[in-house]
């Protein structure tokens, strides 16, 4: 059985942090780029909502079923996004990850396929997990691209199933990924990552396929 913890996770130019209440200023500005709390699909807090945003994540890491980081890029030391382990069912081996964004000006780089890897690699190799899910909006079409260009296979569509931020109802696109097919999804996150630019310290962002 799984037993998951707080841990700082670095590589391929990110760190992901255990989430904390310190984060709270470096996510405000993070979500501010972009305004990302405008698509009403996503879970993005907007800056007034952060506080609340960190205490529902720390509220489920101790419940344990979850497990929250904030994405520090390390170039420059900013805060640019967040992401979670979530869902975790210890006794059969399994989490998920999600509740994942990333600043407007980090979007379309390294961010996402450097914190999938590191994720992935924490999950699969030293927790032990049989499967990792992912999961999205049924609107959020480069969500669904992207984790499909991961390599997880999609289970099917759960109808009906989850509440957004403005009382509709989504349907969540539900994908995993399973033990025995983590070394071929490796591959494909060290390829992308090699021809994967990263973007400026000016915050350049280059035309490159979306995450």
């Amino acid at each position: 059985m799984i037993s998951v913890a707080p841990i700082t996770l670095e590589g391929h130019g990110v760190r992901l942090e255990p989430l904390t209440a310190s984060h709270e200023a470096g996510l405000a500005a993070a979500a501010s780029d972009g305004k990302l709390w405008e698509l009403w699909y996503t879970s993005v807090p907007a800056p007034n909502e952060v506080t609340q945003y960190i205490q529902f994540a720390l509220d489920g890491q101790r419940a344990g079923t979850m497990l929250p980081w904030a994405v520090r890029e390390l170039s420059n030391g900013q805060i640019v996004g967040s992401t979670r382990y979530h869902d975790i069912v210890a006794s059969i081996d399994r989490v998920e990850i999600g509740w994942t964004w990333y600043a407007a000006s980090w979007q379309r780089t390294h961010i996402n396929a450097a914190c999938k890897i590191l994720l992935l690699t924490h999950a699969f190799d030293t927790l032990g997990c049989a499967i990792v899910g992912l999961r999205t909006d049924n609107f959020n079409f480069a969500s669904q691209k992207a984790i499909e260009r991961l390599g997880a296979k999609r289970d099917g569509v759960i109808r009906h199933h989850y509440a957004r931020r403005d009382g509709s109802v989504r349907d969540s696109f539900m994908y995993s990924i399973l033990k025995e097919e983590w070394p071929d999804v490796r591959k494909n996150l060290e390829f992308r990552l090699k021809i994967r630019p990263r973007i400026s310290a000016l915050g350049q962002n280059p035309s490159v396929p979306a995450d």
